[in-house]
């Protein structure tokens, strides 16, 4: 997946997606930030997202989510958007 760039648009929904961590960090991951956003963001903040992002970034996204911030509701609805229906088993933590 390529990195998510830092621009105002970015910046401020860094702020408000991953509220906790300055912007800069949170865009570091793209994997987390994108999971992030796939949960939390509205269609406007997607389309700012989707010029950053192909289809195939998004399922690299899905593909690695860490375990723990993707909803079940938004899991079904970004792989079935995504054209992968029936959804994945959602990302699990491994204990051990």
């Amino acid at each position: 997946m390529k990195s998510i760039p830092l621009t105002p648009g970015t910046e401020a929904l860094a702020r408000r997606l991953v509220w906790f961590e300055e912007p800069a960090e949170a865009l570091s991951d793209p994997f987390r930030f994108v999971a992030y956003a796939l949960t939390r963001a509205t269609h406007e903040d997607m389309k700012i997202l989707r010029s950053f992002l192909t289809d195939d970034d998004l399922r690299d996204a899905l593909d690695h989510a860490p375990p723990g911030i993707i909803d079940p509701r938004s899991w079904a609805y970004w792989n079935s958007k995504l054209g992968r229906y029936p959804a994945p088993p959602l990302p699990t933590r491994r204990l051990g």
